[in-house]
């Protein structure tokens, strides 16, 4: 792991930290507002922020991992920690969601009647635009950094404050028409909200775990080939995509001409990994390898005065991720 690379895992640690000390004094302020209202409404919120607190600090603790340097045991790095920490937050979510609806129906059969509205709807206010600004600060920082735990924090936050907002909104209904039971409704309603997040989350964080192929990324990078090929460049195939935290592993195989020496056929995959390096604006590590040129690639190949040609060009082949990804080099 690069020097800057370390830097900016520090940086993104630095600033979850500052997350998980706002989320300990919001929940403390909910928790209050739970108290004063007897709200089931107030309560899944409240729920939700210790769900954010435990989020927080092992997004935290899986940052604090991710910052280490490659060593023996991990020659990669220890950014797949994300992804783990990441889908373990996903399962609490859901728990916290289960919770909420469990809460709201033994209250809602038992008829219990909140209190105090008015200072509930101040309290839970005051923290969901906290929460809004928070979040927004931490999803764009995730997506500049392309850190999965911030992404997944930012988010937490930002869906936080839309049930907190929701909240607010029932608190006001019950407080003017006195029908107690909107109250338990609208946690019900939440709380099935939240189990959907989690589920989201869950299925980003496995994605990431299995190697699932990101599809947005793969055509950038594609494009970016498609657009500065050489003519030397006969084919790029067998490419993979692997990422550990901020950081990406891309393997892959181009297709050169056979009779180059072993200077000028590396000296071609450095340009193409010096192109790519330039435009992926992260930290990449590459993973190239060399194939000679078979009779079969002359059909696709757009060098004009090969010396040893076989076969005649017949026409350009366009680089696509069903090519690019395949094992096979490419032919008409």
């Amino acid at each position: 792991m690069s020097s800057q690379n370390i830097s900016t895992e520090k940086k993104n640690f630095s600033f979850q930290r500052n997350v998980a000390i706002i989320g300990i004094i919001l929940f403390i302020g909910k928790l209050i507002a739970w108290r004063l209202t007897n709200s089931n409404a107030v309560f899944s919120d409240a729920m939700e922020s210790i769900v954010n607190i435990i989020a927080a600090f092992m997004g935290l603790y899986s940052l604090y991992l991710a910052a280490k340097p490659k060593d023996e045991d991990h020659p990669y790095g220890h950014g797949k920690v994300e992804f783990i920490t990441s889908g373990i937050e996903g399962a609490l979510i859901i728990f916290a969601g289960i919770i909420i609806i469990v809460q709201a129906v033994n209250s809602l059969l038992s008829k219990s009647v909140p209190s105090k509205l008015d200072w509930g709807m101040i309290i839970v206010g005051i923290t969901a635009i906290i929460n809004y600004i928070l979040g927004y600060i931490s999803y764009k920082k995730g997506i500049k950094e392309n850190s999965l735990v911030l992404q997944s924090s930012g988010k937490h936050l930002q869906s936080d404050t839309i049930t907190t907002l929701g909240v607010v909104i029932s608190l006001i209904i019950v407080y003017f028409t006195k029908i107690y039971w909107i109250d338990s409704v609208v946690a019900i309603i939440f709380g099935t909200y939240i189990i959907f997040i989690g589920y989201k989350i869950i299925r980003k964080s496995l994605s990431g775990i299995m190697d699932e192929q990101d599809p947005d990324l793969l055509n950038n990078i594609i494009k970016v080939l498609e657009e500065n090929r050489h003519i030397e460049w006969i084919d790029v195939h067998n490419m993979k995509i692997q990422q550990f935290g901020s950081s990406l592993h891309i393997d892959a195989h181009i297709t050169l001409p056979w009779y180059y020496s072993l200077r000028e056929a590396h000296n071609e995959m450095e340009k193409m990994i010096l192109l790519l390096a330039k435009h992926t604006k992260r930290s990449v590590e590459f993973n190239f390898h060399m194939d000679d040129c078979k009779p079969i690639s002359c059909s696709i190949c757009q060098i004009t005065n090969c010396p040893v040609r076989e076969n005649d060009f017949i026409k350009k082949v366009a680089w696509t991720p069903e090519n690019v990804t395949s094992t096979d080099k490419h032919t008409i």
